[in-house]
């Protein structure tokens, strides 16, 4: 990534102020299947909890966070799962992010957006004839 793109365009990764916090302040903890890096304060402030974030490889957009990778930003549990992986349940399915407007968007059945004809309405209309 270009110095400029990093002074003006936050949604493209890391901004030059965040790169400058991160190699100050930041140690990485791990990263995730889709390259996005995770990051801790390496002396939290007095009397406060660490923080914690996140470089996306890529676009910034939160819905491609992982839900183990998810309860570790938020402080739901103390170890990130670099050191302490979560229990995978036999039902889980593997982390998807959010498709909302983009090709891959779920479109229910009649969806104007739908590839292919528009099924008939179940019912057709009948108008009102007065007596």
């Amino acid at each position: 990534m270009s110095i400029f793109s990093e002074l003006f365009s936050w949604w493209h990764g890391q901004t030059l102020g965040t790169r400058l916090f991160t190699l100050r302040r930041g140690a990485l903890v791990g990263a995730d299947s889709a390259g996005n890096r995770y990051y801790e304060e390496r002396r939290p402030r007095a009397g406060g909890t660490a923080r914690r974030w996140v470089i996306y490889n890529g676009e910034a957009e939160a819905s491609r966070i992982p839900p183990e990778w998810h309860v570790w930003l938020h402080h739901t549990v103390a170890e990130p799962p670099t050191r302490e992986p979560l229990p995978v349940q036999p039902w889980e399915l593997p982390h998807r992010p959010n498709l909302t407007g983009t090709e891959g968007a779920y479109h229910p059945p009649g969806s104007l957006y739908r590839p292919g004809a528009r099924p008939p309405s179940p019912r057709a209309y009948e108008a009102w004839v007065p007596d």
